[in-house]
């Protein structure tokens, strides 16, 4: 009876087939309920297979009972037994001359279209022939059932290809002969195929007769060479499937084609790194070289990187020290792979790759690398000190070690270059190495040469690095850095092309920006070259450009963005010298843009910058506001002359007293600034506080009615912000600039009266008259007079006198 396709047909069981003599109840073992192979004969006559009998002594003389006949239970006096030679010969030529039958029958049902009932039982009984007696291979094989049972392998029906990977199985087990015949043609590769298209079950007899076929070394190059095999076979390895015989079937069939060195190359490239590992560690060191070579063209993940890195980190350091320049090569190359995450790179430095990294780098003499190579280490240093590692000054940021890059910087090609800059980069992203950094080129005067990379034209990667080197820079060296960019013609203009550029916003226009941004905001000649090179004209169109969602670029907008706002604030420094910048603030409406970016919530630099520019565009006001025209007196119709009447003038502003505007004075009240400002006085950082603060003094400042600047604020609840600053005391900054404001407000009498009774107000003006500066002290001592907590001894002098 044939049952479920998915293994649960009994191999044994048989039924009369024309051809096929019956089974003799003599030859079946009465403990066995099978065929016997080795008959023996107990001492009353009865026979048994020899191998069920001795099991069944063995459980008596366990159990403690005397030996007996399992069907007699008669005792026996001794469980000796004797081989029934005849029975055994009679039982081989029954079963030669059914398994020939068998055989003959199988040949003729294997074929597609035959009906399915048959097929499979025909598989049936090649399998139990195969496992019966092994010699019968070479019939299966006299029969070209090999080939029969592989065209099975393209029934449509599950049932029988996975019975006929099961009897491919049983074939082929230990038997080379069979492999080869099996492996001839598309058989390999339609068991691949198996391997994704076939439900679980066949899949597991696909990967288990593939394993088989593997054990064979002369077939593994088979396997290996099959569109896919490899690719499917570690996707098993991994995956997550229930069936645990599957995955592990597939792993060993792995190791076994591991005896290629090209199929291991294939295995890493699916992620399979171990065997190609191995190999690096324990190979021949033409073995090594080759798959040290491999893996630098290999594409890793950041995971697989630190796997390596952990796993042949330090063979790849031996290759390097090597005196082989193959090897040297070879393991630069690997090394350059697996440095360029932070992970890996971590691992690296810890196994010591940094001191032969420097030597091979620095070093001039026999055996030197050429430039080539040289630009590789180049690479791997770059990678590595861009991670934010703590370096060792000794090892790498000595004075003398940055001047050897330097030199090196100049004279080298471009491709060296720009990874000796990227080293550079790193190392002054480093709060602790900058600071070597900015001293070896002051020292050795790099900075002309390093502003000249700004002009480069057709190596992006080298512009690059040298923007972000010299933004890195410019904290510490503004000065020498303007003085490099006004010193030669070109430069200064090169980069602001950079920053106009119309493209979604780069990391090297962020960069650009930030180094511009850093400059002295007092230095006229810089701003004047800015002007001149249509900068601020191009910087603003950028600013409206983001605000209104003009222009993209989502990782380094804020940055871009702060800098540009850096920038454009410079020219509010210019107001005193040069006609232009008050022009251009007018044209283009400057005042407005920094009012609208004070709300620029959560980018504290934007907000801090636009109120500092407010605080210069207000204190030049002043100078801008305009009194009008006063109208002649008019005078009565008669002939006696009357009293002219006063002209009266509307539309003044409050605090100029004069003609104001926004675009054309700059004027806060004017422009609405005032609450907004008042608004940022809650601020948590304390530098937007202060800005803050600062743009809203100037509105209080000599010159102007104090009064009314007082009104003005008050209006705005900006009192009482301008108190609780005064209180918290954050920082002596603000603290000063605060006191400077209060005794502004105070010279207002009720004012005064109401914040004297303010014991905080009181309290802090008291700490401030007692530790502050000497200009602040003097402040908060008038402030204190306001309120009568100190006599005001210059006004009771004159009456005693």
């Amino acid at each position: 009876m044939v049952g479920s396709w998915d293994g649960s047909q009994s191999d044994d069981s048989s039924h009369f087939e024309r051809g096929v003599d019956h089974i003799y109840e003599a030859f079946i073992c009465p403990l066995t309920k099978e065929v016997m192979h080795d008959p023996v004969t107990l001492e009353n006559g009865r026979t048994f297979e020899r191998e069920a009998i001795e099991k069944y002594f063995k459980e008596c003389s366990d159990t403690g009972k005397p030996p007996s006949c399992p069907l007699t239970s008669q005792t026996l006096s001794s469980t000796d037994v004797s081989p029934s030679i005849a029975l055994r010969n009679t039982i081989q030529e029954w079963r030669s001359r059914n398994d020939a039958a068998k055989l003959d029958i199988a040949r003729q049902a294997l074929f597609i279209g035959n009906d399915e009932n048959d097929v499979l039982q025909a598989l049936m009984h090649v399998r139990q022939i195969c496992r019966s007696i092994r010699s019968n291979r070479q019939g299966v094989r006299n029969f070209q059932l090999i080939r029969m049972i592989i065209d099975m392998l393209k029934s449509n029906s599950h049932k029988v290809r996975y019975k006929a990977l099961q009897t491919l199985q049983v074939v082929v087990e230990g038997d080379e002969e069979s492999k080869e015949i099996l492996a001839e043609g598309d058989t390999v590769r339609t068991l691949v195929k198996f391997l994704s298209h076939e439900p679980s079950k066949g899949k597991e007899a696909a990967v288990s007769l593939l394993f088989e076929l593997s054990k064979s070394e002369t077939l593994c190059e088979k396997i290996g060479s099959v569109n896919g095999a490899l690719i499917l076979l570690v996707g098993l390895t991994s995956s997550n499937s229930v069936n645990v015989s599957i995955v592990e079937k597939a792993d060993r069939t792995l190791e076994n084609l591991e005896r290629s060195e090209e199929i291991v190359k294939q295995m890493a490239s699916y992620g399979r790194l171990q065997p190609l590992l191995g190999k690096i560690l324990e190979g021949s060191l033409e073995t090594k070289l080759s798959m040290a070579t491999f893996l630098g063209d290999l594409a890793l993940n950041n995971d697989m990187k630190v796997l390596v890195a952990q796993t042949v980190g330090s063979s790849l350091v031996d290759l390097m020290r090597s005196g082989d320049m193959p090897q040297r090569e070879a393991a630069l190359k690997a090394l350059n792979n697996i440095s360029s995450f932070d992970g890996s790179a971590k691992v690296l430095i810890d196994i010591g790759i940094l001191p032969p990294l420097i030597k091979d780098l620095f070093y001039i003499g026999p055996n030197n690398l050429p430039i080539r190579l040289k630009e590789v280490s180049a690479t791997i240093l770059a990678n590595i000190v861009n991670i934010g590692y703590d370096f060792d000054k000794a090892t790498l940021v000595s004075e003398n070690r940055v001047e050897n890059l330097l030199y090196l910087i100049s004279n080298t090609g471009p491709a060296i270059q720009c990874k000796l800059l990227e080293v550079l980069v790193g190392l002054t992203s480093c709060p602790k190495a900058v600071i070597h950094v900015v001293s070896a080129i002051k020292t050795s005067g790099a900075i002309i040469s390093l502003v000249q990379f700004v002009e480069v034209r057709e190596n992006n990667d080298l512009r690059l690095a040298s923007i972000k080197l010299l933004h890195n820079l410019s904290p510490f060296m503004s000065e020498e850095l303007a003085g490099a960019l006004r010193a030669t013609a070109g430069q200064l203009g090169s980069i602001v092309a950079i920053i106009s550029e119309k493209t979604p916003i780069s990391e090297e226009q962020a960069a650009a920006a930030g180094l511009l941004a850093e400059l002295p905001e007092r230095d006229l000649g810089l701003t004047r070259e800015l002007l001149g090179v249509g900068a601020f004209e191009k910087i603003i169109s950028k600013v409206n450009g983001i605000r209104h969602g003009e222009i993209k670029g989502m990782r380094f907008t804020m940055n871009f963005l702060e800098g540009l706002v850096r920038i454009l604030s410079r020219i509010t420094f210019a107001f005193n010298n040069e006609p232009r910048a008050v022009a251009f603030c007018r044209e283009y409406n400057v005042a407005s843009l920094f009012i609208h970016l004070l709300q620029s919530n959560g980018q504290d630099n934007i907000q801090m910058v636009s109120a500092m520019a407010l605080e210069n565009l207000s204190l030049e006001s002043v100078n801008l506001s305009r009194t009008p025209d006063l109208p002649p007196p008019s005078y009565c119709g008669s002939i006696f002359s009357c009293m002219s009447k006063p002209p009266v003038v509307t539309g003044l502003c409050r605090i100029h007293q004069g003609i104001c505007s926004l675009r054309e004075t700059f004027c806060l009240v004017e422009g609405e600034a005032v609450e907004k400002l008042v608004g940022l006085l809650d601020h948590e950082n304390d530098k937007v506080v202060e800005a803050s603060l600062a743009a809203l003094s100037s509105l209080l400042e000599d010159g102007l009615e104090v009064e009314k600047g007082v009104q003005i604020l008050d209006e705005a609840d900006g009192i009482r912000h301008i108190l609780n600053v005064l209180t918290e005391t954050r920082t002596e900054r603000l603290t000063r600039r605060a006191v400077w404001v209060v005794e502004r407000i105070l010279r207002i009498e009720f004012i005064a009266i109401e914040v004297a009774k303010e014991p905080n107000v009181s309290a802090a003006l008291v700490d401030a008259f007692q530790n502050g500066d000497f200009r602040t002290r003097q402040i908060a001592e008038n402030a204190l007079k306001h309120i009568d907590k100190i006599p005001n001894f210059s006004a009771i002098l004159p009456n005693m006198a």
